[in-house]
């Protein structure tokens, strides 16, 4: 029977710190919906989300909880699930580029590609939890 290692201290650090620069974005945002709530639910209200301080609410929190699971590296797969789910909300009903023209409409891809890009990297973080929870 072979004896797993633990993986070397810099694999550790380097996990570490893919999980915090992958929450970033989360968990800034998410505390920004709290502690601007004006500002969250004028966004809300922007979107044609009511009751706006709801969506606010329900934003932060989902927000906030992914961030901390990525984090505490818990529940990876339902964090990345779920703030998926989140960002390709968000394209639908707030970067529809598909709808917009000119510089709006670009504005609105660009942040629907960071989306893209965020979900990839959710996807690749959960995968890469899974591998290293059946191997060390």
């Amino acid at each position: 029977m072979t004896t797993l290692n633990p993986p070397p201290r810099h694999d550790r650090i380097a996990w570490l710190l893919a999980r915090v620069l992958l929450s970033v974005v989360f968990l800034s945002s998410g505390l920004a919906k709290l502690f601007d709530f004006q500002g969250g639910m004028a966004d809300m209200q922007a979107a044609g989300l009511h009751p706006a301080w709801l969506f606010n609410l329900a934003t932060a929190a989902v927000l906030l909880a992914g961030a901390a699971l990525i984090l505490l590296d818990r529940w990876m797969t339902a964090a990345a699930i779920g703030l998926s789910l989140f960002l390709l909300g968000t394209i639908v009903l707030v970067h529809h580029f598909w709808s917009l023209s000119g510089e709006p409409a670009q504005h609105a891809l660009f942040f629907a590609l960071e989306h893209l890009s965020l979900v990839g990297g959710l996807l690749a973080a959960a995968q890469a939890s899974r591998y290293r929870r059946r191997t060390g």
